[in-house]
């Protein structure tokens, strides 16, 4: 079974960046990062197909850019612009073998990380 491990979290001001990154254990088919923020349900933010197809939540795109290497089993979060409604419990996810998917479901994910925090302060 695949293991993911996110990194890159932490506390960044209003109108900072961060980039997260996700350690895939091995190969995976399409990825994606959820977040969870205090309060409320999980939500979608971005998905990537192995061919680098990308989704993305309507409210962050142009702020969010999502990314993978390959070669690396890596995913990555660049996150541009912070505000502090983007506080959240950040989530990498991935399908571990390719069949059709749902990008913004998270049940499509059958392999999960354990999550990051991000902490926006003004």
């Amino acid at each position: 079974q695949v293991q993911l491990v996110e990194s890159g979290g932490g506390l960044v001001q209003t109108g900072g960046s961060l980039r997260l990154s996700c350690a895939a254990s091995g190969r995976t088919d399409a990825m994606c990062w959820f977040r969870r923020p205090p309060g409320k349900e999980r939500e979608f933010v971005a998905a990537i197909s192995r061919n680098d197809d990308t989704t993305y939540a309507a409210a962050l795109k142009g702020r969010f850019t999502i990314s993978r290497d390959n070669a690396k089993n890596t995913l990555y979060l660049q996150m541009n612009s912070l505000k502090r409604e983007d506080t959240a419990v950040y989530f990498c996810a991935a399908v571990s073998t390719p069949r059709a998917i749902v990008v913004v479901a998270p049940t499509s994910y059958d392999v999960w990380g354990q999550g990051t925090q991000v902490t926006v302060s003004s």
